[in-house]
C-alpha cells in the first residue's frame, strides 16, 4: 500500500523571512507495492477490477479497459496505441515505460500514483483528475488535459510538447528539470504552481492565466516578446 508524505522535496514555508507569501511545494506520493502477481493474459474487460497484478509489456493495442481500476499494480513496457481506458482509475499504483499513440484516457483518475518514462502521443486526460500523481522522465506529445483537475502533481525530467491546459485547475503542480513547450493555459486556473524548473518554458496561449504560478527573472525576459504581442505592444 501507499504511505504518503507529509509534504514535497520542493515544499517551501508558506512565508519567508520577510513575510512575503511563497508557493507551495507538491506533496508527492510514496508508492510501496506489496508483492505482485502476474497478469494471466486476456484482453482488458470494461469496469474490470484489478488488484496487485503486474502487467509486462502486455500488448493492449485497441483495446477497451473503460472505467476499470488497476489498485496496487505495475504496469511495464505495455503498448498502449488507441487503448480506451475512458473512466479508469489508477490508484497507488507504478506505471513504468508505456508506449503508444491515441490512448484514451478521458475522466480517468490516477491518484497516489508514478508514470515513469512513458513514451505517448495523443493522451486524451480531459476531464481527468490526477492527485498526488508524479510523472518522471519520457516525452508525451499534445497531452490533452483540456478541464482536468491537477493536485499535488510533479513534472520532472520530462518533455511536454504542446501540453493542452484549456479549462484545467492546476493547484500545487511543479516542473522539475523538465521542457514545457507550446503550452495552452487558455481559461486555465492556477495556484501554487511553479514553473521555474521548466526549460524552455513556451506558451502560446493563455498567459494571462498566469496569476498563481512562479517564474524567475530568466523565463520572464523569454515570455516578454508574447507579452507584449498579447497586450499589443510594439517592441522596436
Amino acid at each position: 500500500m501507499v504511505r504518503r508524505a507529509s509534504g514535497g522535496a520542493g515544499a517551501r514555508g508558506a512565508a519567508g523571512a520577510s513575510g512575503v507569501s511563497r508557493v507551495k511545494g507538491a506533496r508527492r506520493p510514496e508508492v510501496r507495492l506489496p508483492p505482485l502477481a502476474p497478469f494471466g493474459g486476456g484482453e482488458l474487460e470494461p469496469d474490470g477490477d484489478y488488484d496487485g497484478l503486474e502487467f509486462r509489456e502486455v500488448d493492449f493495442v485497441g483495446q477497451d479497459g473503460g472505467g476499470a481500476r488497476f489498485m496496487d499494480c505495475a504496469l511495464t513496457g505495455c503498448a498502449m496505441d488507441e487503448t480506451r481506458l475512458y473512466h479508469a482509475r489508477f490508484l497507488d499504483s507504478v506505471l513504468t515505460g508505456l508506449r503508444g499513440v491515441g490512448a484514451d484516457l478521458a475522466e480517468a483518475t490516477f491518484r497516489d500514483t508514478e508514470v515513469i518514462d512513458a513514451r505517448l502521443g495523443g493522451v486524451q486526460l480531459h476531464g481527468a483528475v490526477l492527485e498526488r500523481v508524479l510523472i518522471r522522465g519520457g516525452k508525451i506529445d499534445y497531452l490533452n488535459l483540456r478541464t482536468a483537475r491537477l493536485k499535488d502533481v510533479v513534472f520532472e525530467g520530462c518533455v511536454l510538447v504542446e501540453p493542452d491546459f484549456g479549462g484545467a485547475q492546476l493547484e500545487r503542480v511543479e516542473f522539475v528539470d523538465c521542457a514545457l513547450k507550446g503550452a495552452d493555459l487558455t481559461a486555465a486556473t492556477l495556484k501554487d504552481v511553479d514553473l521555474r524548473g521548466a526549460a524552455p518554458l513556451e506558451i502560446t496561449r493563455g498567459l494571462d492565466r498566469l496569476a498563481g504560478a512562479v517564474i524567475s527573472t530568466g523565463q520572464l525576459l523569454d515570455l516578454a516578446p508574447v507579452l507584449a504581442g498579447q497586450m499589443g505592444i510594439r517592441v522596436e
